[in-house]
């Protein structure tokens, strides 16, 4: 099976675990949600000023001493003749802060890993050439691969769906243009090392309230959960195995993810070649063995847990990468119980805000972002009626709008790729006003329309608002 990889504790308490890593992402996830969180109290003490005769001076000192922006003075020149506009200023600041956020991420890549080449030539030696992880589309799971999973974000594939049930014929294609780069690139190997496509589903479950605060899209039934994503993966599989001949195929990885403490299972190998849904390591007892032990201790007896707990069905380099993966879960796990007594307060839905199209690699953040990935709205319809319903519960019960972010990223060296970005952004745009028009029209959903430019390495840029501002429309 190999060695397990081993990183030297620097104040954490497990031997495995990284606590200078932890206290780092602990501040900066700190950062980014407070930034937000602090948007509604901010408002409201703006709002119990709206009839004060120096009403504009107070409002963008508050503003900038609370959110560290200025206000649209469209919104609030009008405020001693009438109500604020609350449902618009909240969508604003709402979209202030995410491009804020993602200035931030493209200009200084606060949760840059430097062991990016290092995963990819582990990755290789393991047996495989690329990682694609499709979670769930849930916001808890937004974190899965820079914080659960620990890995460099920019070396691995995502796409998250509702239940994490992917577009199977969009993983083929993107096979397709894996194998490709490979023929006549030799990117990220060539294509005469006999290494794989690791295709992994992340599921998750609650295990402080499981009826209720599982899957959604499954509704919270971690069984059903679990089987979805195995058929996806099954269905992938065969996909590839039956468009492509001689030998082609890929690995699959089942891991379900507690979304209550960040703890991971991995589901283990028939001898068939399936997935045991029954059989599974659960990174949560690997902890918990192994807090006491050193590192190499720690190491050598995960290393005989999972070959006894169904690992002899493992190849060597995929025993050796479900190692490399529940060690690095280790930290997450330790950082849960250190900053969040052992489980997160928020253990429901949280989002900030839902972001559709293409793009967001930037999100690295649990209870951040809802994702729907799509290229129109009635691909995505079943994704994006699960974020609207949870959006409904957080905000619109309380007054306040969905701030929906449509994104579509291009790369500038194709021709008329940015045309084109620009064009979905509108018509997406167009379709969720349309779809959602009851919102739309009592002010409860707002739209921001952005694309990147991701050959250029750019940061984002802002089309449009639907709060119509000049502010909101262009730059900070």
């Amino acid at each position: 099976m190999g060695v397990v990889p081993v990183r030297a504790s620097a104040t954490g308490r497990h031997a495995l675990t990284r606590g200078d890593e932890n206290a780092h992402l602990f501040g900066y996830e700190r950062s980014i949600k407070e930034a937000f969180d602090s948007i509604v109290p901010t408002l409201k003490k703006i709002s119990a000023l709206q009839h004060e005769s120096d009403f504009d001076s107070q409002a963008q000192g508050i503003a900038r001493q609370h959110l560290g922006f200025e206000l649209p003075a469209t919104l609030l020149d009008d405020a001693w003749v009438d109500q604020l506009d609350m449902r618009s200023l909240f969508a604003w600041c709402v979209f202030e802060t995410y491009h804020r956020f993602c200035d931030e991420v493209f200009s200084s890549d606060p949760l840059a890993d430097k062991c990016e080449a290092q995963f990819q030539s582990l990755l290789q030696d393991c047996g495989f050439h690329l990682l694609d992880v499709s979670p769930c589309a849930d916001g808890r799971l937004a974190h899965v691969i820079r914080y659960v999973l620990r890995l460099p974000y920019k070396a691995v594939r995502r796409r998250s769906y509702a239940g994490a049930m992917f577009d199977i014929e969009d993983s083929l294609e993107k096979w397709v243009r894996t194998e490709l780069a490979r023929f006549r690139e030799g990117q990220p190997n060539t294509a005469d090392e006999p290494t794989r496509y690791l295709k992994a589903v992340v599921y998750h479950h609650s295990s402080v309230d499981p009826e209720h605060e599982g899957c959604a899209a499954h509704g919270s039934d971690t069984q059903k959960a679990a089987q979805g994503g195995l058929e996806r993966l099954i269905g992938f599989r065969q996909a590839v195995e039956n468009m492509h001949c001689c030998g082609a195929s890929i690995d699959c990885l089942l891991i379900g993810m507690d979304t209550d403490t960040d703890a991971i299972r991995i589901h283990m190998p028939t001898a068939d070649g399936g997935i045991d849904l029954e059989k599974y390591i659960d990174s949560q007892i690997v902890y918990e063995k192994t807090v006491h032990m050193n590192a190499g201790g720690a190491g050598q007896w995960l290393i005989e847990h999972i070959r006894e707990h169904g690992g002899e069905f493992l190849s060597d380099g995929m025993a050796r990468f479900v190692a490399y993966l529940l060690t690095n879960n280790l930290s997450q796990v330790e950082y849960v119980r250190n900053y969040y007594g052992g489980h997160y307060s928020d253990i429901g839905h949280a989002e900030r805000f839902i972001g559709a199209g293409i793009g967001f690699e930037e999100v690295q953040l649990r209870n951040l972002t809802f994702f729907a990935y799509m290229n129109t709205v009635e691909e995505a319809a079943a994704d994006l009626d699960v974020g609207i319903k949870i959006f409904t519960g957080l905000n619109v019960s309380h007054g306040l709008p969905v701030p929906i972010v449509v994104r579509f990223d291009y790369h500038g060296n194709v021709p008329g790729a940015r045309e084109r970005a620009e064009q979905h952004c509108r018509r997406v745009s167009d379709a969720l006003h349309t779809r959602y028009r009851e919102l739309s029209d009592r002010g409860l959903l707002h739209t921001l329309q952005v694309v990147r430019d991701i050959s250029a390495a750019g940061q984002i840029e802002i089309l449009d608002c639907s709060v119509k501002t000049t502010a909101a429309a262009g730059a900070h």
